[in-house]
């Protein structure tokens, strides 16, 4: 962790969260052009970059630790029909998921591959496709008991992208499928790595995000109110190590998750019925 990174989180760390957050410390109140905002990732520095989800701009946002935009890259040939997540590699690309797919019928699922744009001098950034279907998905949308092709959390590891679905089934059986697919431009058939259910209460069980820390011993999944912490794990069905879960007792809309560094996450939510709308930190040293 660079020292302006630690000395910025460690002033940032007296605020403390209001009741409502739970153990989430709140650090920014986020601006009202980013209520929707729905992915979060980091180059290890004092800002962040947001995205937010279907119906907004095909726009990427770089904000500082205080909630302020710094910029705004409109993205080329990348529109937004549901952007729900980003990652990165450690080369600095930026993926986008395009993956949400609340009503499990969309057959244009895609993730963008955009340069690093830390350092785009321009308004603008250019994006690479590369379009994905799931093996196992044959009607659209599937029945009720089979809506398991939403997805919201997408993590880079080794040349591949993670994408961990949004479990939208009735009866809620809490199960979250994982599927890869390579991080260069193409079409593919998604690979089915495997599944796991973190558990069975739909209002706070469905995976939101999820992120890898910067050393690669770590993978958190964000739910509607919980941190699922693996490690020990092998590759490629990382659920096979250990699972901690943590209710954070927080029960707003927490819709994204990324690392600022091995210890130290940033986590946005929503803003919804008067609430959320924050980036908050919370330590898992």
């Amino acid at each position: 962790m660079n020292k302006i990174v630690l000395s910025t989180f460690l002033v940032l760390s007296v605020f403390t969260s209001c009741s409502n957050y739970g153990q989430l410390k709140v650090i920014a109140d986020l601006p009202g052009s980013l209520d929707e905002n729905s992915g979060l990732a980091t180059y290890g520095d004092c800002t962040v970059w947001v995205i937010e989800d279907g119906g907004n701009k095909d726009e990427i946002y770089q904000i500082n630790l205080k909630g302020d935009i710094l910029k705004s890259l409109k993205v080329k040939n990348g529109d937004n029909q549901d952007w729900e997540d980003l990652t990165t590699d450690k080369a600095g690309n930026l993926y986008i998921g395009d993956i949400g797919n609340n009503a499990n019928k969309r057959k244009d699922l895609v993730i963008y591959k955009l340069p690093n744009p830390t350092i785009e001098p321009g308004d603008k950034i250019d994006a690479e496709k590369i379009k994905l279907h799931y093996p196992d998905q044959k009607d659209f949308p599937p029945k009720k008991e089979g809506l398991f092709y939403d997805s919201e959390a997408i993590f880079h590891h080794d040349g591949k992208i993670f994408i961990i679905t949004k479990n939208r089934s009735k009866a809620f059986t809490g199960e979250a499928h994982i599927y890869s697919v390579p991080d260069t431009k193409g079409t593919y058939e998604a690979t089915l790595v495997g599944s796991f259910t973190p558990c069975k209460d739909w209002k706070i069980c469905q995976i939101t995000s999820i992120d890898i820390s910067p050393n690669g011993d770590r993978i958190v999944a964000l739910s509607y109110g919980k941190l699922f912490i693996f490690t020990d794990f092998t590759w490629d069905d990382f659920t096979k190590g250990n699972m901690q879960e943590i209710d954070l007792g927080a029960r707003s809309q927490l819709e994204s998750v990324c690392f600022l560094n091995d210890d130290t996450l940033l986590i946005s939510d929503e803003k919804a019925h008067s609430e959320g709308g924050n980036l908050y930190t919370y330590s898992i040293k």
